[in-house]
Protein backbone atom coordinates (compact mmCIF):
# COMPACT_ATOMS: atom_id res chain seq x y z
CA UNK A 1 0.00 0.00 0.00
CA UNK A 2 1.38 3.40 -0.95
CA UNK A 3 1.52 6.24 1.55
CA UNK A 4 0.98 8.61 -1.36
CA UNK A 5 -2.69 7.63 -1.31
CA UNK A 6 -5.13 9.21 1.14
CA UNK A 7 -5.18 6.19 3.44
CA UNK A 8 -5.99 6.17 7.15
CA UNK A 9 -5.28 4.07 10.24
CA UNK A 10 -7.99 4.82 12.78
CA UNK A 11 -7.02 4.39 16.45
CA UNK A 12 -9.80 4.52 19.08
CA UNK A 13 -12.16 4.07 16.16
CA UNK A 14 -15.34 3.92 18.24
CA UNK A 15 -18.45 3.39 16.12
CA UNK A 16 -16.89 4.81 12.95
CA UNK A 17 -17.98 8.45 12.71
CA UNK A 18 -14.39 9.62 12.21
CA UNK A 19 -14.30 7.26 9.26
CA UNK A 20 -17.61 8.56 7.90
CA UNK A 21 -16.33 12.14 7.87
CA UNK A 22 -13.01 11.22 6.28
CA UNK A 23 -14.59 9.05 3.60
CA UNK A 24 -16.95 11.88 2.67
CA UNK A 25 -13.77 13.82 1.86
CA UNK A 26 -12.35 10.94 -0.22
CA UNK A 27 -9.99 9.51 2.39
CA UNK A 28 -9.86 5.72 2.78
CA UNK A 29 -9.72 3.96 6.16
CA UNK A 30 -7.76 0.72 5.76
CA UNK A 31 -7.21 -0.26 9.40
CA UNK A 32 -9.02 0.41 12.68
CA UNK A 33 -8.60 -0.36 16.36
CA UNK A 34 -10.73 -0.04 19.49
CA UNK A 35 -10.83 -1.82 22.82
CA UNK A 36 -14.62 -1.94 23.21
CA UNK A 37 -16.40 -4.84 21.55
CA UNK A 38 -19.78 -3.06 21.74
CA UNK A 39 -18.43 -0.22 19.59
CA UNK A 40 -16.90 -2.68 17.17
CA UNK A 41 -20.37 -4.19 16.73
CA UNK A 42 -21.83 -0.78 15.89
CA UNK A 43 -18.91 -0.03 13.55
CA UNK A 44 -19.34 -3.28 11.67
CA UNK A 45 -23.12 -2.95 11.75
CA UNK A 46 -22.78 0.19 9.64
CA UNK A 47 -19.72 -0.64 7.51
CA UNK A 48 -21.00 -3.91 6.15
CA UNK A 49 -18.94 -5.82 3.59
CA UNK A 50 -16.00 -3.91 5.02
CA UNK A 51 -12.55 -4.54 3.60
CA UNK A 52 -10.76 -2.57 6.31
CA UNK A 53 -9.16 -4.60 9.08
CA UNK A 54 -10.61 -3.89 12.57
CA UNK A 55 -8.30 -5.01 15.35
CA UNK A 56 -10.10 -5.34 18.68
CA UNK A 57 -7.83 -4.83 21.69
CA UNK A 58 -5.86 -2.62 24.06
CA UNK A 59 -3.69 -0.08 22.24
CA UNK A 60 -0.84 -0.81 24.67
CA UNK A 61 -0.78 -4.41 23.43
CA UNK A 62 -1.00 -3.83 19.68
CA UNK A 63 1.30 -5.71 17.34
CA UNK A 64 2.78 -2.75 15.48
CA UNK A 65 3.49 -4.94 12.49
CA UNK A 66 -0.24 -5.25 11.85
CA UNK A 67 -0.58 -1.50 11.20
CA UNK A 68 -0.24 -0.86 7.45
CA UNK A 69 1.69 2.13 6.05
CA UNK A 70 -0.79 5.01 5.73
CA UNK A 71 -0.85 8.74 5.09
CA UNK A 72 -2.90 9.64 8.17
CA UNK A 73 -3.34 8.20 11.66
CA UNK A 74 -6.28 9.44 13.76
CA UNK A 75 -6.78 9.02 17.49
CA UNK A 76 -9.92 9.96 19.43
CA UNK A 77 -8.41 8.80 22.69
CA UNK A 78 -10.47 8.64 25.93
CA UNK A 79 -11.43 11.99 27.42
CA UNK A 80 -12.40 10.73 30.90
CA UNK A 81 -9.36 12.19 32.64
CA UNK A 82 -9.26 15.44 30.63
CA UNK A 83 -12.89 16.56 30.76
CA UNK A 84 -14.05 19.17 33.25
CA UNK A 85 -16.75 16.65 34.19
CA UNK A 86 -14.19 13.90 34.79
CA UNK A 87 -11.46 13.13 37.28
CA UNK A 88 -8.93 15.53 35.70
CA UNK A 89 -6.26 12.87 36.13
CA UNK A 90 -4.78 14.06 32.85
CA UNK A 91 -2.58 11.99 30.56
CA UNK A 92 -1.46 9.98 33.58
CA UNK A 93 -5.06 8.98 34.32
CA UNK A 94 -6.44 5.47 33.96
CA UNK A 95 -8.22 6.15 30.66
CA UNK A 96 -6.52 9.10 28.95
CA UNK A 97 -3.09 7.55 29.43
CA UNK A 98 -4.05 5.56 26.33
CA UNK A 99 -2.57 8.57 24.50
CA UNK A 100 0.90 7.18 25.29
CA UNK A 101 -0.10 3.88 23.74
CA UNK A 102 -0.82 5.79 20.53
CA UNK A 103 2.56 7.52 20.70
CA UNK A 104 4.31 4.18 21.18
CA UNK A 105 2.37 2.66 18.27
CA UNK A 106 3.38 5.51 15.93
CA UNK A 107 6.97 5.32 17.18
CA UNK A 108 6.95 1.59 16.49
CA UNK A 109 6.11 2.10 12.82
CA UNK A 110 9.66 3.40 12.35
CA UNK A 111 10.33 4.45 8.76
CA UNK A 112 6.64 3.93 7.98
CA UNK A 113 5.40 6.71 10.27
CA UNK A 114 2.33 8.38 8.72
CA UNK A 115 3.07 11.86 7.31
CA UNK A 116 -0.02 13.19 9.14
CA UNK A 117 -1.61 12.46 12.51
CA UNK A 118 -4.77 13.94 14.02
CA UNK A 119 -5.84 13.63 17.64
CA UNK A 120 -9.32 14.56 18.86
CA UNK A 121 -10.46 15.23 22.41
CA UNK A 122 -12.48 17.58 24.62
CA UNK A 123 -11.54 21.24 24.86
CA UNK A 124 -10.51 20.59 28.47
CA UNK A 125 -7.41 18.90 27.02
CA UNK A 126 -5.94 22.40 26.66
CA UNK A 127 -6.26 23.25 30.37
CA UNK A 128 -5.73 19.81 31.93
CA UNK A 129 -3.03 20.06 34.63
CA UNK A 130 -2.74 23.80 33.88
CA UNK A 131 -1.82 23.14 30.25
CA UNK A 132 0.97 20.67 31.00
CA UNK A 133 -0.84 17.67 29.51
CA UNK A 134 -1.46 19.41 26.21
CA UNK A 135 2.12 20.64 26.11
CA UNK A 136 3.41 17.15 26.83
CA UNK A 137 1.29 15.78 23.98
CA UNK A 138 2.63 18.40 21.56
CA UNK A 139 6.22 17.75 22.61
CA UNK A 140 5.70 13.99 22.28
CA UNK A 141 4.65 14.50 18.67
CA UNK A 142 7.58 16.88 18.14
CA UNK A 143 9.84 14.11 19.45
CA UNK A 144 8.56 11.81 16.72
CA UNK A 145 9.36 14.42 14.06
CA UNK A 146 5.97 16.14 13.78
CA UNK A 147 5.35 19.87 13.90
CA UNK A 148 1.93 20.55 15.35
CA UNK A 149 -1.16 22.68 14.94
CA UNK A 150 -4.33 22.88 17.03
CA UNK A 151 -7.96 23.76 16.41
CA UNK A 152 -11.00 24.11 18.65
CA UNK A 153 -14.29 23.68 16.80
CA UNK A 154 -17.87 23.66 18.09
CA UNK A 155 -20.09 21.19 16.23
CA UNK A 156 -22.96 23.69 16.54
CA UNK A 157 -21.45 25.40 13.49
CA UNK A 158 -22.57 22.33 11.52
CA UNK A 159 -25.39 20.63 13.46
CA UNK A 160 -27.84 21.70 16.21
CA UNK A 161 -25.65 20.32 19.01
CA UNK A 162 -23.24 22.16 21.29
CA UNK A 163 -20.10 20.01 21.15
CA UNK A 164 -16.75 21.76 21.49
CA UNK A 165 -13.76 19.62 20.60
CA UNK A 166 -10.02 20.09 20.17
CA UNK A 167 -8.02 18.72 17.25
CA UNK A 168 -4.25 18.37 17.44
CA UNK A 169 -2.68 17.81 14.02
CA UNK A 170 0.90 16.71 13.43
CA UNK A 171 2.83 17.03 10.18
CA UNK A 172 5.94 14.90 9.74
CA UNK A 173 9.12 16.73 8.75
CA UNK A 174 7.37 20.04 8.01
CA UNK A 175 9.49 23.06 8.90
CA UNK A 176 8.92 26.75 9.54
CA UNK A 177 9.20 27.36 5.82
CA UNK A 178 6.45 24.93 4.82
CA UNK A 179 3.80 26.29 2.44
CA UNK A 180 0.99 28.23 4.07
CA UNK A 181 2.43 27.89 7.58
CA UNK A 182 3.04 30.38 10.35
CA UNK A 183 5.06 29.76 13.46
CA UNK A 184 6.02 32.84 15.43
CA UNK A 185 2.58 34.28 16.25
CA UNK A 186 -0.99 33.05 16.33
CA UNK A 187 -3.94 35.41 15.99
CA UNK A 188 -7.34 34.73 17.50
CA UNK A 189 -9.71 33.23 14.94
CA UNK A 190 -12.83 31.12 14.61
CA UNK A 191 -10.92 27.83 14.98
CA UNK A 192 -8.26 29.20 17.33
CA UNK A 193 -10.08 31.13 20.07
CA UNK A 194 -8.19 33.47 22.35
CA UNK A 195 -7.34 30.83 24.97
CA UNK A 196 -5.73 28.61 22.31
CA UNK A 197 -3.98 31.47 20.50
CA UNK A 198 -2.48 32.62 23.79
CA UNK A 199 -1.31 29.10 24.57
CA UNK A 200 0.41 28.79 21.20
CA UNK A 201 2.06 32.20 21.50
CA UNK A 202 3.28 31.40 25.02
CA UNK A 203 4.63 27.94 24.12
CA UNK A 204 7.41 28.61 21.67
CA UNK A 205 9.35 25.59 22.97
CA UNK A 206 6.85 23.58 20.93
CA UNK A 207 7.47 23.29 17.20
CA UNK A 208 4.30 24.72 15.64
CA UNK A 209 3.23 24.83 12.01
CA UNK A 210 -0.07 26.68 11.65
CA UNK A 211 -2.34 26.66 8.63
CA UNK A 212 -4.67 29.46 7.56
CA UNK A 213 -8.23 28.21 7.33
CA UNK A 214 -11.41 29.55 5.72
CA UNK A 215 -14.30 30.75 7.84
CA UNK A 216 -16.98 28.20 8.64
CA UNK A 217 -20.46 29.43 7.69
CA UNK A 218 -22.72 28.48 10.63
CA UNK A 219 -25.63 26.15 9.94
CA UNK A 220 -29.22 27.32 10.22
CA UNK A 221 -30.40 23.88 11.31
CA UNK A 222 -32.28 23.73 14.61
CA UNK A 223 -33.20 20.95 17.02
CA UNK A 224 -36.80 20.77 15.76
CA UNK A 225 -35.52 19.73 12.35
CA UNK A 226 -33.95 16.50 13.58
CA UNK A 227 -36.76 15.27 15.84
CA UNK A 228 -38.54 12.06 14.86
CA UNK A 229 -42.33 12.24 14.59
CA UNK A 230 -43.19 9.44 17.03
CA UNK A 231 -46.82 8.46 17.64
CA UNK A 232 -48.38 9.27 21.01
CA UNK A 233 -48.38 5.58 21.98
CA UNK A 234 -44.67 5.10 21.29
CA UNK A 235 -42.91 3.42 24.24
CA UNK A 236 -40.30 6.19 24.07
CA UNK A 237 -42.71 8.71 25.61
CA UNK A 238 -42.62 8.87 29.39
CA UNK A 239 -45.62 8.27 31.61
CA UNK A 240 -47.54 11.22 33.03
CA UNK A 241 -46.09 10.58 36.48
CA UNK A 242 -42.51 10.43 35.23
CA UNK A 243 -42.98 13.56 33.10
CA UNK A 244 -44.42 15.50 36.05
CA UNK A 245 -41.44 14.45 38.13
CA UNK A 246 -39.11 16.07 35.59
CA UNK A 247 -41.09 19.32 35.75
CA UNK A 248 -40.84 19.29 39.54
CA UNK A 249 -37.08 18.88 39.32
CA UNK A 250 -36.73 22.23 37.54
CA UNK A 251 -35.69 25.41 39.32
CA UNK A 252 -38.15 28.32 39.34
CA UNK A 253 -36.32 29.86 36.37
CA UNK A 254 -36.46 26.73 34.23
CA UNK A 255 -40.01 25.86 35.31
CA UNK A 256 -41.14 29.30 34.12
CA UNK A 257 -39.62 28.59 30.70
CA UNK A 258 -41.35 25.19 30.59
CA UNK A 259 -44.71 26.69 31.57
CA UNK A 260 -44.44 29.31 28.82
CA UNK A 261 -43.69 26.55 26.30
CA UNK A 262 -46.73 24.59 27.46
CA UNK A 263 -48.98 27.65 27.18
CA UNK A 264 -47.63 28.57 23.73
CA UNK A 265 -49.81 28.52 20.63
CA UNK A 266 -47.18 26.50 18.73
CA UNK A 267 -45.46 23.21 19.52
CA UNK A 268 -41.84 23.88 20.51
CA UNK A 269 -39.11 21.70 21.90
CA UNK A 270 -36.04 21.84 24.08
CA UNK A 271 -33.66 19.46 25.80
CA UNK A 272 -32.86 18.89 29.44
CA UNK A 273 -30.12 17.31 31.50
CA UNK A 274 -30.27 16.37 35.14
CA UNK A 275 -27.49 17.96 37.17
CA UNK A 276 -26.65 17.95 40.87
CA UNK A 277 -26.94 21.46 42.31
CA UNK A 278 -26.26 21.97 46.02
CA UNK A 279 -26.66 18.28 46.64
CA UNK A 280 -29.98 18.05 44.81
CA UNK A 281 -30.79 16.57 41.39
CA UNK A 282 -32.14 19.35 39.17
CA UNK A 283 -33.44 19.38 35.60
CA UNK A 284 -32.07 22.21 33.45
CA UNK A 285 -33.85 23.12 30.23
CA UNK A 286 -32.30 24.46 27.04
CA UNK A 287 -34.57 26.06 24.42
CA UNK A 288 -32.30 27.92 21.97
CA UNK A 289 -32.75 25.32 19.23
CA UNK A 290 -29.41 23.69 20.04
CA UNK A 291 -29.15 20.38 21.89
CA UNK A 292 -26.67 19.97 24.69
CA UNK A 293 -23.55 17.90 24.11
CA UNK A 294 -24.33 14.21 23.69
CA UNK A 295 -22.64 12.15 26.39
CA UNK A 296 -22.23 8.56 27.43
CA UNK A 297 -25.17 7.83 29.79
CA UNK A 298 -23.17 6.69 32.81
CA UNK A 299 -25.17 6.89 36.01
CA UNK A 300 -28.17 8.37 34.18
CA UNK A 301 -26.91 11.97 34.27
CA UNK A 302 -25.67 11.81 30.69
CA UNK A 303 -29.10 11.03 29.26
CA UNK A 304 -30.38 13.98 27.26
CA UNK A 305 -34.13 14.47 27.60
CA UNK A 306 -36.45 15.88 24.96
CA UNK A 307 -39.19 18.24 26.19
CA UNK A 308 -41.96 18.97 23.66
CA UNK A 309 -44.72 21.41 24.63
CA UNK A 310 -47.46 23.71 23.37
CA UNK A 311 -51.23 24.18 23.17
CA UNK A 312 -51.61 23.38 26.85
CA UNK A 313 -49.80 20.06 26.70
CA UNK A 314 -46.31 18.64 27.07
CA UNK A 315 -44.55 15.34 26.50
CA UNK A 316 -41.17 14.02 27.62
CA UNK A 317 -38.81 11.28 26.43
CA UNK A 318 -35.16 10.51 25.82
CA UNK A 319 -33.63 11.32 22.47
CA UNK A 320 -33.82 8.33 20.13
CA UNK A 321 -30.72 6.73 18.60
CA UNK A 322 -31.75 8.14 15.21
CA UNK A 323 -31.95 11.66 16.67
CA UNK A 324 -28.53 11.21 18.25
CA UNK A 325 -27.17 10.10 14.89
CA UNK A 326 -28.64 13.20 13.24
CA UNK A 327 -27.12 15.44 15.93
CA UNK A 328 -23.74 13.93 15.03
CA UNK A 329 -24.31 14.59 11.31
CA UNK A 330 -24.69 10.85 10.73
CA UNK A 331 -28.36 10.53 9.93
CA UNK A 332 -27.78 7.58 7.60
CA UNK A 333 -25.86 5.56 10.20
CA UNK A 334 -27.22 2.00 10.33
CA UNK A 335 -28.25 1.38 13.95
CA UNK A 336 -28.49 -2.27 14.88
CA UNK A 337 -28.09 -2.18 18.67
CA UNK A 338 -30.33 -1.41 21.68
CA UNK A 339 -30.97 2.14 22.93
CA UNK A 340 -28.38 2.28 25.71
CA UNK A 341 -25.63 0.86 23.54
CA UNK A 342 -26.44 3.37 20.80
CA UNK A 343 -26.40 6.27 23.29
CA UNK A 344 -22.97 5.17 24.54
CA UNK A 345 -21.66 4.89 21.00
CA UNK A 346 -22.83 8.31 19.81
CA UNK A 347 -21.91 10.00 23.10
CA UNK A 348 -18.28 8.99 22.60
CA UNK A 349 -18.12 9.79 18.88
CA UNK A 350 -17.03 12.70 16.69
CA UNK A 351 -19.30 14.96 14.64
CA UNK A 352 -19.15 13.83 11.01
CA UNK A 353 -19.38 17.21 9.20
CA UNK A 354 -16.66 18.65 11.48
CA UNK A 355 -14.31 15.86 10.41
CA UNK A 356 -15.31 16.28 6.76
CA UNK A 357 -14.56 20.02 6.96
CA UNK A 358 -11.14 19.45 8.56
CA UNK A 359 -10.32 16.81 5.95
CA UNK A 360 -11.25 19.05 3.03
CA UNK A 361 -9.72 22.26 4.36
CA UNK A 362 -6.69 20.99 6.24
CA UNK A 363 -5.76 17.34 5.74
CA UNK A 364 -6.19 17.16 1.97
CA UNK A 365 -4.25 20.40 1.29
CA UNK A 366 -1.48 19.14 3.60
CA UNK A 367 -1.47 15.81 1.73
CA UNK A 368 -1.16 17.67 -1.58
CA UNK A 369 1.84 19.61 -0.29
CA UNK A 370 3.51 16.45 1.02
CA UNK A 371 3.06 14.73 -2.33
CA UNK A 372 3.80 17.78 -4.50
CA UNK A 373 0.32 17.75 -6.02
CA UNK A 374 -1.42 20.85 -7.32
CA UNK A 375 -4.91 19.36 -7.20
Amino acid sequence: MKKGNKTVAEFFAGIGLMRMGLEQAQWQVVWANDIEESKKRMYEGHFRNDKAHFELGDIHKLEVGTIPPVTLATASFPCNDLSLAGSRGGLAGKHSSAFWGFIEAIKGTGQNKPPLVMLENVAGFLTSNKGKDFGDACLALNGLGYSVDALIIDASLFVPQSRVRMFLIGKLGMTDGSPNSKVSTCSESQCRPRVLADYINNSQQIRWSLRDLPKIIPTKKKLAGIIENLPANSPYWWSKQRSEYLLNQMSAKHRLIADKMIAGKKITCGTAFRRVRNGRSMAELRTDGIAGCLRTPRGGSGRQILFVAGKGKYAVRLLTPKECARLMGAGDFKISVPLNQALFGFGDAVCVPVIRWIARNYLTPAWREINGKNK
